[in-house]
């Protein structure tokens, strides 16, 4: 039997919450599979962390994580620490500690989710977001000088390396080739920023020439909000840079129905190093301990750990139950306008899960 060792992060707010079904739901596809197991050790890094010792993980935190096949993380954020102290401290160090290049967003309507796009069919917001994840305008690189003073300054540099846009963009490409409309749009804003912007395009075009089956194009970042919203289903595959990507994803989250249900992956396609799969509804101090966080986005976090660890069929069976709990407005949870609980809806989709395993032995 293959043990699969399983690193769970639960961080900080909801995560606390979430992470923990997202166990419940490995468990029960360990049991009902009977043919790999979960071997999950926890890290309790983040805010209280930081409040013990002053840094949100370990200094050789990620030393711990090396040997794991792959990482399941909550979320970095505390209403009492600097937002740039827990997303610098956590989140983008294991990113940037384990090559973590490609973030990987899937976004589409799930049955029984009322979307705001009322004029969209469920089946014409099929997206998936390729987010460079590892410089670009979050590389980090900047700092400022005679703070408190009238002549303060502060910079931000973003910073993109011909190495880490060719990986993104093929990345990219091989992805949207895999697809079946093989369509990749390409986020820019050349027109404004000509230096970093107009290498990012070139060098799209570069690599464009490697897949001549996939049809590309470019579209401005700003251009592509509205397209998001107005012509959605002219969209398939996108890439972009950090921030661009950022900031798009959470759009295409929203118009999916709610942050609650939008996975990701962290992925070193290498696999020189473990890959991080996570929601991105983030911390949500407000619900904490409440008991109403939506577990989904975590669940469909857990589809995408599987199908990273090649394990589709189990993979599909998860994203199948997941399905079929979205689909009953009795198991929506209040961000879905409802009053289903997290633990309401772990049951629900555990059960689900169980139920197909027993259907798949009546069957053989």
């Amino acid at each position: 039997m293959k043990t699969y060792r399983i690193a769970t992060i639960p961080g900080d707010g909801i995560g606390k919450e979430v992470i923990p079904a997202g166990e419940r739901i490995l468990e029960a596809l360990a049991t009902s599979e009977n043919t790999f197991a979960f071997e999950c050790e926890n890290f309790d890094w983040g805010g209280d962390y930081y409040r013990r010792h002053g840094v949100m993980m370990p200094t050789d935190g990620l030393k711990a994580l090396l040997d794991k096949d792959a990482i399941l993380f909550g979320s970095a954020g505390d209403p009492h620490i600097p937002d740039h102290v827990t997303l610098w401290g956590l989140r983008l160090k294991i990113c940037q500690g384990l090559d973590q290049y490609a973030n990987v967003r899937p976004t589409r309507i799930l049955p029984g989710i009322d979307a705001p796009l009322k004029r969209c069919a469920a089946h014409d917001l099929n997206w998936v977001i390729v987010r460079e994840n590892t410089e670009g305008e979050y590389s980090g690189v900047g700092g400022r000088m005679h703070q408190g003073h009238p002549i303060e300054v502060a910079t931000d540099l973003s910073l993109m390396t011909r190495a880490g846009v060719e990986r993104i963009h093929r990345y990219a490409f091989r992805l949207a080739q895999s697809r079946p409309r093989k369509l990749l749009t390409v986020i820019t804003k050349s027109n404004a920023q000509r230096h970093a912007m107009v290498m990012w395009d070139e060098i799209a075009a570069e690599i464009a020439k490697e897949f001549p089956d996939v049809k590309w194009e470019k579209e401005l970042v700003d251009a592509a909000t509205a397209r998001m919203v107005n012509r959605p289903a002219s969209l398939d595959t996108i890439v972009a840079t950090n921030l661009h990507a950022d900031i798009l994803s959470d759009l295409a989250a929203a118009l999916a129905g709610s942050m609650g249900i939008a996975p990701t992956g962290n992925i070193n396609p290498e696999r020189a190093y473990p890959s991080m799969f996570e929601p991105i509804h983030g911390s949500a101090f407000d619900i904490m301990g409440k008991g109403i966080a939506n577990p989904v986005g975590t669940f469909w976090s857990v589809v995408m750990l599987l199908e990273h660890l090649g394990e589709l069929e189990a993979a599909a069976r998860v994203m199948l139950a997941i399905e079929h709990v979205t689909a009953d407005p009795a198991l929506h949870t209040a961000d879905l306008g409802g009053n289903a609980t997290t633990a309401m809806v772990t049951e629900a989709v555990c059960a689900q899960i169980a139920s197909t395993a027993k259907q798949h032995m009546t069957v053989a």
